[in-house]
């Protein structure tokens, strides 16, 4: 059997701080009493729900907010939006920006097409990354001929009188 040697002090409770070693004030904002001790660098602890004991994140309220920048043909949009939405939270916060309904916009990132159940971490978007936003052509195709339809039904207020 072999005995590893650690030092305690990464280990100890905020009730400990009685003891001899005077380094370990509490100036970084210990949380709960779960802190790494020892000096301005110390680590805070958290246990998860399934009970793992983890590094404390220094995340705003557990969520991490980004900045997407979103490309249209002549313009762009920056957007914030947490780190692990999906692509369609993405396309909800982009129509109130440019008006388009999601189910019209087409989302690329590096190249290809993301569907709507992809989260932003997993396929790789950080902060500053800039996705492009195209119009899907068959709905605009759709469009452009119903607005031609209705501009054919809308007859000219200008009619003969006289028939030849």
């Amino acid at each position: 059997m072999i005995k590893l040697r650690y030092s305690k002090r990464l280990f100890r409770r905020s009730s400990s701080k009685g003891s001899t070693d005077s380094s370990s004030s509490s100036s970084d904002g210990d949380v709960g009493g779960r802190s790494g001790g020892g000096g301005s660098g110390g680590i805070e602890w958290e246990v998860r729900p399934g009970g793992m004991l983890v590094q404390k994140r220094d995340g705003r309220g557990g969520m991490e907010m980004i900045t997407v920048r979103v490309a249209t043909g002549f313009s762009w949009h920056d957007v914030s939006i947490g780190a692990t939405c999906t692509f369609g939270e993405l396309k909800a916060v982009v129509s109130m920006v440019t008006g388009l309904e999601p189910r019209e916009q087409r989302l690329l990132f590096r190249g290809k097409e993301r569907e709507d159940s992809d989260h932003l971490h997993m396929v790789g978007v950080r902060d500053k990354d800039k996705v492009l936003l195209l119009e899907d052509p068959a709905l605009k195709d759709m469009k452009l001929r119903a607005a031609l339809a209705a501009r054919a039904t809308v007859q000219s207020p200008y009619q003969s009188f006289i028939q030849v």
